[in-house]
């Protein structure tokens, strides 16, 4: 049995796509997934399964949400040793002074090449700072993510991709949540 996070983007959000998160537990646990835990209404499921492929869970999980909900909802899966990576390979967590409250973490479908932080232009959208790693991108937001032009949007079309962003809270609370299981 293998333990798989889904994060699910643009769910519950200015009331689009609304999904109960009960109702998604529900939803998921009658298609066999075991051991079903959601964390706040943004879209964080851990599932537990006998399938070891990632992708096919969320294609899995996309399916169902379509078909139960009538949302096409974006769905990227990781596992914990990607939650560890966000914390042995952010660049930002080495400065002094860090405000964890700008610091972000976009979680992308696919493995990224380390030409990618140039396709992405992230130089027009200083002072806000990015780093690549594999399927992460960590974000150093200068004022917030609200205040951007850099966010999953620009991510994915530059890059295309589907890409959902969690702030650095979520992800230690993500993390935390994993080792707990």
């Amino acid at each position: 049995m293998k333990t798989h996070l889904a994060l699910l983007r643009g769910i519950n959000v200015s009331g689009h796509s609304m999904i109960k998160m009960e109702a998604l537990k529900t939803t998921l646990e009658a298609i066999g997934f075991q051991n079903v835990v959601t964390y706040i209404q943004s879209g964080n499921v851990f599932v537990d399964t006998e399938e070891e492929n990632s992708a096919a869970v969320g294609f899995k999980i996309k399916q169902e949400i379509f078909k139960i909900f009538g949302h096409e909802v974006p769905v990227v899966v990781i596992g914990k040793e990607d939650l560890e990576a966000c914390f042995k390979n952010n660049l930002f967590l080495k400065e002094k002074d860090l405000d964890s409250k700008k610091l972000y973490v976009a979680f992308i479908s696919t493995t990224l090449s380390s030409t990618s932080i140039n396709d992405l232009r992230i130089s027009q959208f200083k002072p806000d700072e990015a780093s690549i790693d594999g399927n992460k991108i960590f974000i150093k937001y200068a004022v917030g993510a609200g205040k951007t032009r850099f966010d999953q949007k620009y991510i994915e079309k530059k890059l295309n991709v589907i890409a959902t962003i969690r702030n650095w809270n979520t992800v230690t609370q993500l993390l935390k949540m994993y080792e707990e299981r």
